[in-house]
């Protein structure tokens, strides 16, 4: 399987999208106006370890619901990602078995490299 979510109005997932292309059967899905379901998160979570490992800090709502005082579990990282798209850090790519996550340079590089592979 090869998919992609991302945010739609996300210019990092725009730009992460272009570099990544062509992408030839891969299935794209906006979080914002195609959420991502329980079964999806659970899929994501056994590839990346953890909830936690999905989960976005930088998303404005973490601060505002002071999120940061507080110690979260897996269940609240999972309820947050399910309750708010914004809560999943992004994009989240699925490779076949491997799973890669985020917009940093390196993590968009090795999936570019198995994407082309």
């Amino acid at each position: 399987m090869k998919k992609i979510y991302h945010l739609g109005s996300c210019s990092t997932c725009k730009r992460i999208l272009k570099e990544l292309e062509p992408l030839d059967g891969v299935a794209l899905q906006e979080i914002k106006t195609e959420p991502i379901t329980a079964d999806q998160l659970e899929a994501m979570k056994n590839r990346a370890g953890s909830y936690e490992n999905l989960f976005s800090r930088r998303a404005m709502l973490f601060r505002q619901k002071e999120l940061h005082k507080k110690k979260l579990t897996e269940n609240d990282y999972k309820n947050l990602i399910l309750e708010h798209y914004t809560f999943l850090k992004r994009p989240v790519i699925l490779l076949e078995d491997k799973i890669f996550i985020g917009n940093s340079k390196k993590v968009v590089n090795a999936a570019k490299g198995i994407l082309h592979s």
